[in-house]
């Protein structure tokens, strides 16, 4: 069975992808990066996606004459790779689901959600909200993408402490920590779940 053929999507510096193609690169999962798609041309993660070899395009809406046609033009350029998951990672624009795409488009988030998602919700503003809100716990999700922001069924969540004395960067640092060993093992299971075979016997993790 052929490995999942999967598209990466993003915004930033790329360190989730990096992660990602790092577990592919140790047989830790058992997928191929088809492509890499930025919604920014000044994005780190482009320069990151092409030390590692992949192939990585810019689509942002500015260059295009409406949102219907970035979204359209974008679409058609997925479809082109007949993937098999889509991956966002750090991708921070509203992503409509493509046709035929339900249920295998993948996001995480920095927090235990439903609490702190939502439109705006992402990286350090996440963070800056739980510490505002005394939360003793933090940590990722990773869900299944539908048309509103963050709420989508979760695949796989895992928990970090809220240390006294954290501040945004020290809460964001464990965070990414879990993030990185959360997302390989959701895109692994989601990926079993839908007769995929995405790699090695899972190790225990919070669901």
């Amino acid at each position: 069975m052929k490995p999942p053929r999967l598209i990466v999507l993003l915004s930033g510096g790329g360190r989730t992808l990096v992660n990602l193609a790092e577990c592919i690169s140790r047989g830790e999962l058992n997928a191929e990066i088809a492509l890499v798609i930025s919604s920014r041309s000044t994005a780190k993660g482009i320069e990151r996606a092409r030390e590692l070899g992949l192939c990585v395009e810019t689509f942002r809406p500015r260059d295009f004459p409406s949102r219907q046609a970035f979204e359209e033009a974008q679409q058609a350029r997925i479809l082109e790779e007949s993937p098999d998951l889509l991956l966002l990672a750090g991708y921070l624009l509203h992503f409509p689901v493509p046709t035929g795409f339900a249920g295998r488009v993948l996001n995480i988030h920095p927090a235990l959600l439903p609490a702190h998602g939502g439109k705006g919700m992402y990286g350090d503003n996440v963070h800056a909200a739980v510490l505002e809100a005394g939360d003793k716990i933090s940590g990722c999700t990773v869900h299944v993408v539908d048309e509103i922001y963050d709420n989508g069924p979760p695949v796989l969540q895992m928990e970090v402490p809220v240390l006294e004395g954290d501040t945004v960067d020290s809460l964001a640092a464990r965070v990414f920590e879990a993030e990185c060993r959360a997302y390989p093992e959701a895109v692994r299971r989601h990926a079993d779940s839908l007769g995929m075979d995405a790699g090695r016997p899972r190790g225990p993790a919070k669901n």
